[in-house]
């Protein structure tokens, strides 16, 4: 047999005959390649199979994710815009106040108050899903820093206001608005007739009469700058406001404050009497500013 012919013998199990096939080189050959393309075949289509099958998955799970982020999205668009909404409130409220207590800037009185609002929910939409993610993104990490700037503005604007409404408490604290003793009125502040002479005189504050021992209180918050006796005034009391204003009582059977004691409006500072130069029992009640006497009917409500 030619040596490029293969023989290949077929031994059944029962007793019978064996075959015998004999093949060529050629065939052998040919269905080997045969046998070895369809093994590598099969082997690239079971890859691409598993590979198909492994992409499906991570596009799924990557459309899973997309729908989840694009649900976050939403949500943090929705926050920025509610935070959007309370900063136009704040500052709403900002000037509201600032009206209330007549500390308006000049940027405030160009400001309108109560126009605007949100953007509806349909505008919303349509501009969202006329842009891409990167854009609105983009555009959600501008309106967050926008956000941020006027928050930090209107911290200031509150520390500003914090600090003119402190101010005008302790002015208004400092004010002698207050009645130091309930009475009536006998001799105002300015000229009058002297009652133990009957010469003009300029009255520097205003005579209150009323019974002795009747409280006195302070009119405003102050410290005790003088407690003393004058041969005119009597038993005095001085208090400093600040802000350049004092205030001094006259004529008091008796002080119940010290030198250097802080005292606060409707604080007890002494008893009515009628020391020192009087006619009887009153107070003589005094208002200085800056060192000048000045009606005390000014400050009184």
């Amino acid at each position: 047999m030619p040596k490029n012919f293969y023989t290949l013998l077929i031994l059944p199990k029962k007793h019978s005959s064996a075959k015998k096939i004999s093949l060529s080189g050629t065939v052998v050959k040919g269905v080997s390649i045969f046998l070895m393309s369809l093994i590598l075949f099969m082997m690239y289509f079971s890859y691409d199979y598993i590979h198909i099958r492994r992409d499906q998955a991570e596009l799924k799970r990557l459309k899973i994710q997309t729908a989840q982020q694009r649900q976050q999205i939403d949500g943090l668009v929705t926050k920025v815009e509610q935070f959007s909404g309370k900063m136009e409130e704040l500052r709403q409220f900002d000037k509201k106040i600032r009206i209330m207590a007549n500390l308006e800037t000049k940027k405030d009185k160009t400001q309108v108050l109560g126009i605007g609002g949100p953007v509806s929910e349909d505008s919303r939409l349509n501009s969202k899903l006329a842009a891409d993610d990167k854009e609105l993104i983009a555009g959600i990490h501008k309106r967050v820093d926008r956000l941020m700037d006027d928050a930090a503005t209107r911290e200031q604007s509150f520390a500003s206001l914090l600090a003119l409404l402190k101010e005008k408490k302790s002015l208004l604290a400092a004010t002698p608005s207050l009645w130091p003793v309930m009475g009536w009125v006998t001799s105002e502040f300015g000229k009058r007739v002297n009652p133990f002479g009957g010469d003009m005189e300029f009255h520097k504050g205003i005579d209150i009469a009323t019974k002795i021992g009747r409280v006195v209180v302070s009119p405003a918050d102050g410290v005790v700058t003088d407690v003393a006796y004058q041969q005119d005034l009597g038993n005095m009391v001085q208090i400093n406001h600040g802000h350049g204003v004092s205030t001094m009582y006259g004529h008091l059977s008796k002080s119940l404050v010290r030198e250097g004691t802080a005292v606060r409006k409707g604080d007890r500072i002494g008893l009515v009497g009628s020391t020192g130069r009087s006619t009887g029992s009153h107070l003589h009640y005094a208002v200085i500013l800056n060192g000048v006497p000045i009606n005390p009917r000014k400050y009184l409500n």
